[in-house]
């Protein structure tokens, strides 16, 4: 049986000598996991390791994180931030998105109490880098899972948010909001917020020096 020190050292052997990405199956990536200092995502046999935040990264996701958990306090919701894994089955992937709603009680994955299926509402926080991956590649994974039915992009570097709704006869429609007065509000659960709120003390100028 493969170790996760094996693994290790052969994602690591794979990155000095580049050599074509080989498959990892979904058991080796969970083992891998459980034992490193940092995150990936695994994608259909390929593990990806994931960047790290910056403190606009993590203030943003923190407010709107710390704002629908205390809006949701009391009803049949539970709210998630970064470290939960969510389970895509259909596409065999793993990914830890920024916030995460669920409605009613938690499904796991098979086997699993660390790794969820259900998540109604997905929010992220944008960067340069994941961007074009969030909007696109990554939206459409999350766009097969059942229950899924909101999706919250939020800029890091200007205050913008996009939102995105499924209507009833499964349609996706976008919102886009900008300015401190503009307020963001969910359909899956009742709740607003300010886009002010959202990105309270962050600061772009700080980022765009860097």
């Amino acid at each position: 049986m493969t170790t996760s020190t094996e693994i290790r050292e052969e994602v690591a052997q794979d990155k000095v000598e580049e050599k074509v990405q080989i498959y990892y199956s979904p058991e080796e990536y969970l083992m891998l996991e459980e034992g490193a200092k940092f995150r990936s995502e695994y994608q259909d046999g390929r593990i990806i390791p994931m960047t790290g935040g910056t403190p606009n990264h993590n203030q943003i996701a923190g407010n709107f994180y710390g704002t629908l958990n205390f809006a949701t306090k009391g009803q049949p919701y539970r709210v998630f931030i970064n470290d939960l894994r969510l389970w895509i089955p259909s596409k065999r992937v793993y990914t830890y998105p920024d916030v995460m709603l669920v409605a009613g009680k938690l499904e796991f994955a098979e086997g699993r109490k660390d790794t969820i299926t259900n998540a109604v509402m997905v929010a992220e926080v944008l960067s340069e880098s994941t961007a074009d991956y969030d909007r696109g590649g990554k939206f459409k994974l999350f766009r097969t899972i059942p229950t899924f039915r909101e999706y919250v992009l939020i800029d890091q570097y200007e205050m913008h948010v996009e939102h995105f709704c499924k209507t009833d006869d499964n349609k996706w429609v976008l919102s886009e909001y900008d300015g401190a007065d503009s307020v963001l509000r969910l359909s899956c659960v009742e709740f607003e917020m300010r886009l002010g709120d959202i990105y309270d003390r962050v600061d772009f100028e700080s980022e765009s020096e860097e």
